[in-house]
């Protein structure tokens, strides 16, 4: 009798703490960050893309004029929303939608070489390489003035 009453408290107290450590649905906050995450997410957290604050990083980052920033933001908003719609769209195979994700990468890349300098451009991809993000094809393609040829 008194090993089932030991047993039963220690259990007790080892369980304890668990069921006091969660809340009730009732009494989370509302701004939790679990109540945000989209029902469908695939078990993928996606961040929320801010175009302003993409902006903001990059104009530090590549020292750009307001002129340019300004001009920079609507790029990167009208980017986020192709994407979205991409990945809100199931009717297409990984590989159109990967071939999309090319187009809408090109395209931005076309609008942001009309607004930043060359050198703005070159310290961008180098950025984009330092994150892990590789090259478009087209920017493999172009050669590099920097690397000489090797001698096959």
């Amino acid at each position: 009798m008194k090993r089932l009453l030991l047993t039963s408290a220690l259990a007790l107290t080892l369980a304890a703490p668990a069921a006091f450590s969660q809340q009730p649905a009732a009494q989370q906050p509302a701004n939790d960050a679990t109540a945000q995450q989209p029902a469908a997410n695939d078990g993928h957290h996606h961040h929320s893309f801010d175009p302003h604050k993409a902006a903001q990083h990059l104009s530090k980052r590549l020292n750009l004029t307001s002129d340019q920033t300004a001009k920079l933001e609507p790029i990167l908003a009208t980017q986020q929303q192709k994407i979205a719609s991409l990945r809100s769209n199931t009717s297409l195979t990984p590989d159109q939608r990967r071939e999309q994700f090319r187009t809408i990468h090109q395209e931005t890349q076309t609008q942001l070489s009309s607004v930043l300098t060359p050198d703005q451009l070159q310290q961008l991809q180098s950025m984009r390489r330092f994150h892990g993000r590789r090259p478009s094809r087209q920017q493999q393609q172009q050669p590099d003035s920097t690397t000489p040829p090797s001698a096959s």
